[in-house]
């Protein structure tokens, strides 16, 4: 990781300053798990054990395809630039509802089109903050919030940031997928990916599913708990899209003052802000 720069010589407005501190807090706080934990108790920690990791790696891999060709070729600008946060949760709390009542053996269904919702909900919160979703690099920077959030390794540098840590991951199969469509129009790209032909997309993908995966077998590890039911099921629901909505809303705040002060020195000022 590159040396940080001071700090010193970056001259944000007060309102900007605000939103960075708020984008920390977010981004840095305790994850998905802690706030199920709090819904739950204890059971969900006994409950991650018996999950299943290969079939949901694969359950995860194919949603956030479908999240991909989502993302590639239908993701349009709005009208409103106001998030409709609220309309996301409901429908997100509506397959929950499915989930919950039928339990693990809807997992393949549900978390396909929670992940689709998402997206669109995230999409939303890219725009909000003055991000054009026509550019193929605020679309993948849409995909790229799936890998925020997830329980830090316990052998991860406890002074790195567990965001700036989460980008630096991705940060090779992001620059090298921007590349590999950079010549291409959307419809090309979702010809190409539907024969296979996009390895280093597909790479970029399976990167950020090994993240996501984490927050997915701690959702499916709550829903799996006995007496958990449809109600129970759409509240967890409603926990999972908050969680990545907080984490759009954290990671595009970042972007956009990266993209007017620089990326290097918005991290740098990002690490010098006190929790």
């Amino acid at each position: 990781m590159y040396e940080i720069e001071p700090v010193t010589d970056i001259q944000l407005t007060t309102a900007e300053l605000n939103d960075l501190q708020r984008a920390k807090q977010i981004l840095e706080n305790p994850g998905f798990a802690m706030k199920v934990a709090g819904y739950l108790g204890k059971p969900i920690e006994f409950a991650i054990d018996k999950i299943d990791s290969e079939t949901l790696n694969q359950v995860t891999t194919k949603a956030l395809g479908k999240a991909l060709d989502v993302a590639i070729g239908s993701l349009k600008e709005e009208s409103s630039i106001v998030p409709s946060n609220l309309k996301h949760k409901f429908m997100v709390g509506g397959s929950g509802a499915v989930g919950g009542f039928f339990g693990l053996a809807s997992l393949a269904i549900e978390l396909p089109v929670s992940t689709t919702i998402m997206l669109r909900s995230i999409a939303d919160i890219a725009q909000s903050q003055e991000h054009t979703l026509s550019d193929m690099e605020t679309r993948l920077a849409c995909l790229e919030v799936f890998s925020l959030g997830s329980s830090k390794n316990s052998d991860d540098d406890a002074s790195e940031s567990a965001y700036f840590a989460a980008r630096a991951t991705l940060a090779f199969e992001m620059k090298a997928a921007l590349n590999s469509v950079s010549h291409m129009s959307s419809k090309a790209i979702q010809d190409a990916l539907s024969r296979g032909q996009m390895p280093i997309l597909i790479k970029f993908i399976n990167t950020i599913a090994s993240r996501f995966g984490i927050v997915v077998s701690e959702k499916l590890a709550a829903q799996s708990i006995p007496l958990i039911g449809a109600a129970g099921g759409a509240a967890i629901n409603v926990m999972f899209i908050d969680h990545f909505q907080e984490m759009a809303e954290g990671h595009f705040i970042v972007k956009r003052l990266e993209k007017k002060h620089g990326s290097k020195k918005i991290e740098a000022l990002y690490h010098s802000l006190v929790l």
